[in-house]
């Protein structure tokens, strides 16, 4: 059995009985971006206690109940139209934190169902304004580099986001681009016309330098998200995004988590996410999205195949359905 997460059964719309994992800790999601698109089908998903994700490559389907569910993470590039649902969230006694991805590629056009950079900016702000820095994580990812994006360039764009971000977050991950290692990501470039070009190990090292030295001035915890190479040397901690200390720091009245996350600090196996990337420090969540649902349509996308495929199953998408799509 997977740590925190019992299998349970459940009744579904239809009044079936179906088995279901009942996790501690959702992830929304590293699949595609539930704020953005998803907000009223995330909240009427709470409600009827129970979501079926779906495979996009076999179309098997997980359910995944609510029930014992006490902390949500939530990953996004723009988590605008979650702000009218963040009540309704709370009055269920969860608690939640964002990871919000802002970059800025916008001259290179390579997230074209972004927002302007100015209007994500401000909602940074807004939803820091209202949760507090802490459970706002800004994320840089990927960093990337073209031709005429040089790491001068790169860290000079980061620099001037960070500025904005005073006092509103208290930790920046970031990870670099992975482009040989994904079919996908290779063909979502190539059919966007980007020449990107991934960092060398010696550029890696060079980059978490620079990096510290910048960081004396913003003073943020700083991370990299699955990556192999080792730049704790440069106070850029391996990262967790979901992460059982800052879940014990948010919610330490919560007693079934912070007694679920004492437990599994106490084990020899720990609370690792076995499913994620040997570089990645996650602890043990469930996902409840899918590929090939997210129109950003960024052109470093691991998770969608095609804008095709993102339209077939945007087509699909009910609001009051047990899955996305």
């Amino acid at each position: 059995m997977i740590p925190g997460c019992q299998t349970i059964r459940i009744r579904t719309d239809a009044g079936l009985p179906r088995d279901a994992a009942a996790p501690l800790i959702v992830s929304a999601s590293r699949a595609t971006d539930i704020p953005a698109f998803y907000a009223r089908w995330f909240v009427e998903r709470l409600r009827r206690g129970y979501a079926r994700r779906v495979n996009p490559f076999n179309r098997q389907s997980q359910y995944i109940s609510f029930q014992n569910a006490r902390a949500v993470v939530f990953w996004t590039k723009n988590p605008r139209p979650m702000f009218p649902f963040l009540s309704a969230i709370e009055q269920r006694g969860l608690g939640y934190y964002f990871q919000f991805t802002l970059n800025d590629y916008e001259r290179e056009g390579l997230e074209p169902g972004l927002p302007p950079l100015a209007e994500r900016i401000a909602a940074f702000q807004e939803l820091a304004t209202r949760l507090g820095p802490e459970r706002v994580v800004w994320r840089w990812d990927p960093l990337l580099l073209t031709e005429r994006l040089d790491l001068d360039a790169l860290l000079e764009r980061l620099s001037r986001v960070a500025e904005q971000l005073r006092g509103y977050t208290q930790r920046l991950v970031i990870s670099f681009i992975d482009i040989a290692a994904y079919a996908k990501v290779r063909r979502n470039l190539a059919r966007a016309n980007a020449a990107c070009r991934e960092f060398t190990p010696d550029l890696m090292l060079e980059t978490a330098r620079r990096l510290e030295r910048l960081n004396r001035e913003w003073r943020l915890d700083m991370a990299a998200c699955a990556e192999d190479i080792d730049l704790t040397a440069y106070g850029i901690e391996r990262g967790r995004c979901i992460d059982d200390r800052l879940l014990r720091r948010l919610f330490p009245q919560d007693r079934p988590l912070t007694e679920f996350l004492a437990a599994g600090a106490r084990s020899p196996r720990g609370l690792k996410d076995r499913g994620q990337r040997p570089g990645c420090g996650c602890i043990v969540s469930k996902d409840i999205g899918m590929y090939n649902t997210c129109p950003h349509l960024c052109a470093y996308c691991y998770a969608n195949t095609s804008p095709a495929a993102v339209a077939r199953n945007r087509s699909w998408h009910d609001e009051h359905g047990a899955a996305l799509a």
